[in-house]
């Protein structure tokens, strides 16, 4: 019983690296950043779901838009609504690492998206937005590769 508990454990071990996050864009199973509409947070100033409907696949991950004026919007220029960093948390970018987001912690700054974990660590990132900004764009080139 031991050796088949040994294995268990073993063969977790081995398999949590595959559940990492090796795309340059966070996804999740509803597209990238959750299915939510990029243009939305500069457009309605909030996060809007987007819908399967208004699908795009850009830089190998589906983006989901609220109307076809936003989809249009996007495909004209993704780089200017897409967020930084993937869609990867700009705090934790600026540590030096991948973490996930949640939509509705977000800023535009200087016409830019930025996403974070949570609210809580917005209010981190908004102490010193320049200053993570910087690093965060000195780290991305580096973390963008990390699995």
């Amino acid at each position: 019983m031991k050796s088949f508990a040994a294995f268990a454990i073993a063969l977790l071990l081995l398999s949590v690296p595959g559940l990492a996050q090796k795309s340059a864009v966070f996804v999740t199973k509803g597209g990238a950043i959750g299915g939510y509409d990029p243009v939305a947070y500069f457009t309605e100033s909030k996060p809007v779901k987007g819908t399967a409907a208004l699908t795009y696949n850009w830089q190998g991950a589906d983006w989901h838009f609220a109307s076809q004026q936003h989809l249009d919007a996007f495909k004209a220029d993704p780089r200017k609504y897409a967020p930084q960093y993937g869609g990867y948390c700009a705090y934790g970018t600026s540590q030096g690492y991948k973490a996930p987001t949640e939509p509705d912690a977000w800023t535009v700054a200087n016409n830019k998206l930025y996403l974070n974990y949570n609210k809580k660590v917005k209010e981190t990132w908004s102490k010193d937005q320049p200053g993570y900004i910087k690093k965060a764009d000195a780290n991305w080139p580096k973390v963008a590769k990390q699995e």
